[in-house]
C-alpha cells in the first residue's frame, strides 16, 4: 500500500516537473524570438498568417459592447483585430506569459494609440478571477504551446460566459504520411528552420515540429471540448489542411 502510495506521489512530483519544464521552455522560446517575431511570421508564412486570423475573427463576429480576450496574445494580432469590433464600449484582453513579447504588444498599442486594450503576463492556465468573465475568447498559435490542452480548454471554458463562444487558430495535426503532412515536415525542415538558423533561432524553431506531433488532431480535439461541456465545437482546415480552426460555443 505504502509502495503505491510513494510510487504515485512520484509520478506526480515528475509530471509537476515535467509541466514546469515546459512552461519555462515555452515562455524562453518566445521571450528570444520576440525581437524577430513580426517579421518571421510574415516572412514564414508569405504573409497569410494576418489573412487566418481575420478568418478566425470573422467567424467569432465579435460585436459592439463585447468583452473578449486574447490568450497566448503574443504580439497581439488578434487583440488589434477584434478591439476594432468591440471597443469603445466593449472590452479586450490580452494575455502572455512571456513578458518580451507582451512588451512589443504594448509597443504596438502606443503607437496605433490603442488605450482599448489590456495587457496581462501571466499562464493562461493561472488565469484566476475571470470566471464567466467574457463574451469570447481567441487564441493563435497557443493552445499547443500549453502544459495541457485539456486543461487549456477547461480554461476557455471557465472564462466564457453561457452561451459564449471560442476560437482557436494553430497548425493541424493531420494524419501521419498524408500530402499535408509530408509537405507540413518539408515546409517545417527545408524552409523554416533553415530561415531562422539566418537570425540563430533554429532550435527555437524546431520546436514547432515537436509540438504538432503532441497536439491533439482534429477529432480528439472536438472530443475534448465536449467532455469539457462546450455545446458545439467545430473544427475547419485552411490552406491545404497545413492550419487548422477550432470554433466552441458554451
Amino acid at each position: 500500500m505504502n509502495k503505491n502510495l510513494n510510487l504515485s506521489q512520484k509520478e506526480s512530483t515528475l509530471n509537476l516537473k515535467m509541466k514546469f519544464k515546459k512552461t519555462i521552455e515555452v515562455k524562453n522560446i518566445f521571450n528570444k524570438i520576440s525581437y524577430k517575431y513580426d517579421f518571421l511570421n510574415n516572412l514564414l508564412s508569405f504573409g497569410l498568417h494576418k489573412l487566418w486570423k481575420r478568418k478566425l475573427v470573422n467567424l467569432l463576429e465579435p460585436l459592439s459592447g463585447e468583452d473578449w480576450a486574447d490568450l497566448c496574445c503574443g504580439t497581439g494580432d488578434l487583440a488589434f483585430l477584434i478591439s476594432e469590433r468591440v471597443c469603445p464600449s466593449g472590452s479586450i484582453t490580452g494575455i502572455d506569459s512571456a513578458k518580451d513579447i507582451l512588451n512589443i504588444a504594448k509597443k504596438k498599442s502606443e503607437l496605433k494609440k490603442n488605450k482599448f486594450i489590456k495587457w496581462e503576463i501571466k499562464d493562461v492556465l493561472e488565469i484566476n478571477g475571470y470566471s464567466k468573465n467574457f463574451d469570447g475568447i481567441c487564441m493563435s498559435y497557443g493552445l499547443r504551446n500549453l502544459n495541457n490542452v485539456e486543461e487549456g480548454i477547461k480554461k476557455v471554458f471557465n472564462l466564457l460566459k453561457d452561451k459564449g463562444r471560442a476560437g482557436v487558430l494553430d497548425f493541424n495535426h493531420s494524419t501521419k504520411n498524408s500530402l499535408s503532412n509530408i509537405f507540413q515536415k518539408l515546409y517545417l525542415r527545408l524552409i523554416v528552420v533553415p530561415i531562422s538558423q539566418l537570425f540563430n533561432l533554429s532550435p527555437e524553431y524546431e520546436y514547432i515540429e515537436k509540438s504538432i506531433r503532441n497536439f491533439p488532431k482534429k477529432n480528439e480535439l472536438i472530443k475534448i471540448a465536449k467532455e469539457v461541456g462546450f455545446k458545439k465545437a467545430e473544427y475547419s482546415t485552411i490552406f491545404w489542411g497545413q492550419m487548422g480552426i477550432l470554433i466552441l460555443v458554451k
